[in-house]
């Protein structure tokens, strides 16, 4: 998984004569969101498009991908440095690179910056059209590969970004390869804390039956199967030791309410205090 950032920065997406400054914004985050940020815009109709309103909008989190985004006069431009570049396009067409499905160009890209040689060679670069009408045959002819965004064939027009972010995540995947179900080292929020011991969660299921006595719940002359069913729930759960100490606050709050505790600690307290002058006299 250490390789994934490195192999990252050899990607870069293209968006060739972009009209809406809003999907350059929406690009910047789409593929920042997978790991990568190497966004290149070549003509686009809004020069300033990294100050335009929507761009900074749509971009969010992202705003320093915007920010280094290179702009180029032309494709060819932008494509140096590059040994292999995929053209999206959901058709093929008569001559130009032979079509293919998205997720194969991804793994094939992968593995080419896998190989030993390729180390020393160039990028690889996901080119994505107008969003109007596309690539033209002569852009198409400057990559290598046309690759296919398998899509329903009644409505496959994809917004730009939205093919950006698919294919961001795509490359993403193939790149993690045998680590495609692991998280990166930022994400360890969702890491689970150690389980509860066993005998913090006997403690708990003896606490709760008092607090479904309490709240009538449960009968004791009559039981049935409410521990029972308590327990295979509890087990499927996997609780914390966080998670007990929240659901014994709260079977302490059925078994006797919080507007009965109030004060019960202090007056007991005071209590012992009284005892203890009284024994010393």
């Amino acid at each position: 998984m250490d390789q994934v950032p490195v192999l990252a920065k050899r990607i870069r997406f293209i968006l060739v004569e972009p009209s809406h400054p809003g999907n350059i914004g929406s690009a910047a985050r789409a593929i920042k969101t997978m790991g990568f940020t190497d966004l290149r815009v070549v003509n686009p109709r809004i020069a300033d498009y990294k100050n335009d309103e929507q761009a900074v909008a749509l971009a969010t989190s992202s705003i320093d991908v915007l920010q280094n985004c290179r702009t180029h006069a032309s494709l060819l431009e932008a494509l140096e440095g590059v040994n292999q570049a995929f053209a999206l396009s959901g058709y093929n067409r008569e001559f130009g690179p032979p079509i293919e499905d998205l997720r194969t160009s991804v793994n094939r890209a992968a593995a080419w910056l896998a190989l030993p040689q390729a180390e020393s060679g160039g990028d690889v670069a996901f080119v994505f059209g107008t969003e109007r009408s596309g690539l033209t045959n002569e852009q198409m002819d400057l990559c290598q590969t046309c690759t296919a965004i398998i899509a329903n064939p009644l409505s496959p027009s994809l917004n730009v970004a939205q093919a950006v972010q698919i294919t961001a995540y795509e490359m993403q995947l193939a790149l993690l390869g045998d680590y495609a179900n692991e998280l990166y080292a930022w994400q360890t929020r969702f890491e689970q804390k150690p389980a509860a011991s066993v005998e913090a969660l006997e403690g708990f299921f003896a606490h709760w039956e008092k607090a479904m006595i309490a709240c009538g719940a449960l009968n004791p002359e009559e039981p049935k199967n409410l521990m029972a069913m308590t327990r295979r729930f509890i087990a499927r759960a996997g609780l914390t030791q966080n998670d007990v100490d929240m659901l014994r606050g709260v079977c302490a709050a059925i078994i006797r309410p919080k507007a009965d505790r109030v004060g019960g600690k202090q007056a007991q307290m005071a209590l012992q205090r009284a005892q203890s002058a009284k024994k010393n006299a």
